[in-house]
Order: C-alpha cells, then sequence, then structure tokens
C-alpha cells in the first residue's frame, strides 16, 4: 500500500512544547515526499496566517486545513471555506456573552477579533496563535467572513463549559477541545475531516493512502477517517481512542519519526 498524503496537526503534535520542529530534518523529509509523490498537508485549529509562518520555504506548495477545517487552501488557492451567516454569529456571541469565564476569539478569513477590555493575558496567548489580530469594543458590524470562534477559559471549567455549549448553540455550532487548553466553536460538519476530504477529491487520493497525526479533541474525525491515524505518546484518551496506530511523544518528533517509517516503506506502511 503506497501513502499519499501526510496530515499532521501542529499544536502538541508536529511541533514541540515550546512550539519548535526540527526544521532541517523536516525538510530533507519534505523533498523525498515530493519525490515519491507523497503530499503535505497543515490540518490545524490555528489561524492560516499563523500556520504559514513556520513553513516559510514551502507555504507556497504545499495545503493546509486550518480553522479546525474552515478555511482550505492549496498551493496558495482557495479550496473552500465555510461562512458563519450573521444571524447565526450575532446569536452565539449573545450567548457567549452570559458566560463570564469565557472570553471570544471570532475568527474570519482577514483577521481574528477579540475585545479590547480583556486582560493583557489573553492578548498575549493570542498573539500566539493569531498573527492577524484587531482589537475591537464590540463585535458588532465586523466586515468579515467568519469560520469559527476561539474560547479562551480555565483549563478546569473546560468540560463543564463544553457541554454548556451543547446545550446552548448546539444547534449551531459544535464545541471541540483544542490541544491547549481551550475550546473552538465550529460549524457542525466542517472539521479537519471534511477539508482533508476536499483535498483527496481534488488529487484522486483514497482514505487508505492517508496518514494523520494528533493529539486532542479536534483530531478525531481525521484521526478516524485516515487508514493509518496515528495518536501522540502525549495524546488525550479520546484521540487514542479514534486512531489505529500511535506515534512518539511531540517532542521526541514523534511525527518525524513516523514520516521516515513511510518513506523508508517499513512497518506499519510495508
Amino acid at each position: 500500500m503506497s501513502i499519499k498524503l501526510i496530515a499532521v496537526d501542529m499544536d502538541g503534535t508536529f511541533l514541540s512544547d515550546e512550539k519548535r520542529y526540527n526544521r532541517a530534518r523536516f525538510l530533507a523529509q519534505y523533498q523525498k515526499m515530493k519525490d515519491q509523490g507523497i503530499r503535505f498537508v497543515v490540518a490545524s485549529g490555528n489561524q492560516y496566517w499563523q500556520l504559514i509562518s513556520f513553513f516559510p520555504e514551502i507555504a507556497h506548495e504545499i495545503a493546509f486545513v486550518a480553522e479546525n477545517g474552515g478555511w482550505v487552501r492549496d498551493a496558495g488557492e482557495d479550496v473552500f471555506n465555510c461562512k458563519l451567516s450573521s444571524e447565526h454569529f450575532s446569536k452565539v456571541v449573545d450567548f457567549l456573552h452570559t458566560l463570564p469565564a469565557v472570553e471570544i476569539i471570532a475568527c474570519g478569513k482577514r483577521s481574528a477579533y477579540t475585545l479590547k477590555r480583556y486582560n493583557d493575558e489573553l492578548k498575549k496567548m493570542a498573539a500566539l496563535y493569531y498573527h492577524r489580530l484587531e482589537l475591537v469594543e464590540n463585535f458588532d458590524n465586523i466586515d468579515d467572513t467568519f469560520l469559527k470562534f476561539g474560547l479562551n477559559l480555565p483549563d478546569r471549567l473546560v468540560p463543564e463549559i463544553q457541554k454548556v455549549l451543547h446545550e446552548g448553540v448546539g444547534d449551531m455550532m459544535t464545541a471541540v477541545t483544542t490541544g491547549h487548553g481551550n475550546i473552538d466553536l465550529i460549524i457542525p460538519g466542517v472539521h479537519k475531516a471534511n477539508g482533508l476530504r476536499l483535498l483527496q477529491a481534488r488529487w484522486g487520493i483514497d482514505d487508505s493512502e492517508v496518514v494523520t497525526f494528533g493529539d486532542s479533541g479536534n483530531d478525531l474525525e481525521m484521526l478516524r477517517q485516515a487508514g493509518f491515524g496515528f495518536a501522540m505518546a502525549n495524546a488525550c484518551d479520546a484521540a487514542v481512542e479514534a486512531a489505529n496506530h500511535r506515534a512518539p511523544h511531540n517532542n521526541e518528533e514523534g511525527v518525524l519519526q513516523v514520516i521516515d517509517q513511510v518513506l523508508n516503506r517499513e512497518a506499519p506502511f510495508s
């Protein structure tokens, strides 16, 4: 069985806890991937503008499933983006404002937006994941196409708030946990697996020819969909259950270790 697509989550998966990866090792692997006709896809909940900064040498030729599948680009060309209706956007924002522990980041194609009144700690955290971030007085009348919401809240409240969100806006949006303790609200059915499915149709690639890597709740669909779904050694229980294989820890270059196995056609890819 030949592998034709490798898709990686970023935080807690491809990146170390210090938000780094072995660039020299990966770029050498990437050249071999190209030689073997293997596509490389970045599939992350993060903002597209942030993701391309990690791959300055090749961002113009690889594909990105950004914003948890909300925006899919292939070699700089739009393949798909979802669009939250203005009615649903307003209803969700109104509901989120009833949750005092939740700080809101509205994620658009042009930029992300958060409130000026939030504390500096949120703004500092958001800057790590949103290279385009505007501070606004409120979320009214923003001219952008909205893809999802990122929610910042205390880690201990994540299970409780996820349940409250399901009950409050579950008919409009799905609450998924990310790799760093927060929650994303995504349009139902618009997830990483859907983005990969669109790219696979574009390239003529079957699920059995796909390898995916993930560690958290927003990776479950793509771990299940791929012929080879790898949960990291540091993955949450739900990701481990969704995957059919395990990869070493993200701080041990676990993804790159498995990519070597793919390139060398070692088990389970022999």
